[in-house]
């Protein structure tokens, strides 16, 4: 039987950066997760894509250290880096030994409170970023994604996560520079820090690192859904790419949770609707999904396929059918196989250091506030069969943007 845990430890320093702590004990490693506003639905309109490079320069040497330096400094604690960048956020994140943490801590905060921003790091920093996108045009998941957004969202966010390549080409370390400031500040700004130590001694050690970050940042734009549509982005390959995108509930929102189970029945595992119907039933694809994404205050569900050609336009048409058959409800067996499903994956995420601190972070983001592990529970447990089923019945009726990416669909659809 696991033990319960205590509420994460919440503070919001002076410089406006929030930090939330969560004692893990019994671990030996500690995960740092910052999550904050350079998104490159920030980025001038002239300059798309550059937080992607931006966010790659400033881990190329900070605090005092050179490139070599700074990597090598992480390398000799044992510590292991990741991070991206996306529309609305950047993210930065770091594990290590807890022993180190007081050493590695300052060494991540470096990278946002100090970079170097050299002139002869710059050119490397920007053909990642243009590699990143040409690797785009070889992803069909990533093509369609990317076609999705665009149906979704009108101006800033509907732009590509990667930049446009003649913008990326003519980016001066000067333009990113002067950019900086603005894109580099602690306001909006979440840390999240979990592992094997005391809660209280963690975010004390965050502070201390964090707290000499200083800056205003620029405000966001907020997201534009736009109407409804039918878009076909051709493309090479055999198979076609659909996706189907539709309204849900954003996380602050009545029904976040009877929605999050609804899903997980429509499409959380090899035996909820979607991949018994489309895919075992049927043979129409060779891959079904579904899954709300989260933009800001906004939220949307994309549900996607990839199938035949000649067999798309009836793949829609399945997929719209059990999208509208979901409004009607579940069963009690269902509910309870969600729920044991939504429990598990949110226990198998908080068992490791990584994964309770980048839940953490996006709790902040999303809802406001931290939550424990058992907090997150209690609200899937607490949801009644009568609960979920009025939830599904109030849903709008389902009236997707349709967008195909590869081979055109053969025939017509109804959706």
């Amino acid at each position: 039987m696991r033990h319960p845990t205590a509420e994460p430890l919440d503070t919001l320093l002076p410089n406006g950066l929030r930090i939330v702590a969560a004692g893990m004990p019994g671990r030996s490693v500690v995960s740092a997760h910052l999550r904050w506003p350079l998104g490159t639905a920030g980025d001038p309109a002239d300059a798309q894509g550059a937080a992607v490079v931006l966010h790659e320069w400033l881990q190329r040497g900070a605090g005092g250290l050179d490139a070599h330096a700074y990597a090598d400094a992480f390398d000799r604690l044992g510590a292991r880096r990741g991070g991206g960048v996306g529309r609305a956020h950047a993210t930065l994140g770091v594990a290590c030994l807890a022993r180190d943490a007081t050493h590695v801590l300052p060494l991540l905060a470096s990278a946002v409170v100090a970079p170097h921003l050299a002139d002869e790091e710059f050119a490397g920093a920007r053909q990642l970023a243009l590699q990143e996108l040409a690797a785009v045009a070889d992803s069909p998941d990533e093509r369609l994604l990317e076609a999705a957004i665009a149906a979704r969202y009108a101006g800033e966010h509907g732009r590509s996560a990667y930049g446009v390549r003649a913008h990326l080409e003519r980016l001066a370390p000067a333009d990113l520079r002067a950019l900086a400031p603005a894109r580099l500040a602690p306001e909006g700004a979440v840390l999240a820090v979990a592992g094997g130590a005391d809660a209280e001694a963690l975010l004390q050690a965050a502070a201390h690192a964090f707290g000499g970050w200083r800056g205003r940042a620029a405000p966001m734009p907020a997201p534009r859904p736009r109407p409804r549509s039918r878009v076909h982005r051709g493309g090479h390959g055999e198979q076609t790419h659909v996706a189907l995108i539709d309204t849900a509930v954003p996380p602050r929102a009545a029904g976040w949770t009877a929605q999050a189970l609804a899903m997980t029945a429509l499409a959380g595992a090899t035996a909820a609707r979607l991949w018994t119907v489309v895919r075992e039933e049927r043979g129409l694809a060779y891959d079904v999904g579904s899954a709300i994404h989260v933009v800001a205050a906004d939220a949307y569900r994309l549900t996607h396929a990839v199938t035949a050609p000649e067999r798309a336009s009836e793949a829609i048409d399945v997929l719209l059918h059990e999208l509208t058959r979901s409004r009607d409800g579940l069963d009690a067996g269902e509910l309870r196989r969600a729920q044991r499903l939504l429990r598990s994956s949110v226990v198998f995420e908080s068992e490791t250091s990584g994964g309770r601190a980048a839940r953490l972070a996006s709790d902040v983001v999303r809802f406001g506030y931290p939550r424990a592990v058992e907090r997150i529970e209690a609200e899937i447990e607490g949801v009644t069969l009568a609960g979920v089923n009025a939830f599904l019945a109030s849903r709008p009726p389902v009236a997707p943007t349709v967008v195909t990416t590869g081979p055109s669909p053969a025939g017509a659809w109804s959706a």
